[in-house]
């Protein structure tokens, strides 16, 4: 499980590779097609670049552990995906070292928080 910060390096998430869990291990979003998306409404959340979680304007709002946050332009939404099926609660992952804090990535942060992001 890797862990997912956000803009104050604050731990909000783990991402297992395809799917996202909240710190009490709710699956909480999906990842597609080099998106992520809501599993229960198939919203789409953002594109996922170079380890950073976008807004859907392009902003970064988290980043996994081991890489930096970095935005890209304003991408075109996705096709929604096919629900996939939900998946075995993790077991609970070591509280990993809080990373250094960032520089502000080119264009700036989203102004969305975690939670709005996750809606």
């Amino acid at each position: 499980m890797i862990p997912i910060f956000d803009r104050n390096t604050n731990l909000v998430a783990w991402f297992d590779g395809e799917n996202i869990f909240d710190l009490r291990l709710n699956w909480v979003a999906f990842h597609s097609g080099g998106h992520f998306f809501s599993p229960f409404s198939l919203h789409w959340l953002g594109p996922f670049h170079d380890g950073s979680l976008l807004d859907q304007n392009g902003k970064p709002v988290a980043w996994l552990e081991g890489s930096s946050p970095i935005g890209t332009l304003r991408p075109l939404s996705p096709l929604s995906p096919l629900r996939p099926l939900q998946p075995l609660r993790p077991l609970t992952p070591l509280q990993p070292l809080r990373p250094l804090m960032p520089l502000v990535p080119l264009g700036g942060w989203s102004q969305l928080s975690w939670g709005e992001w996750l809606g």
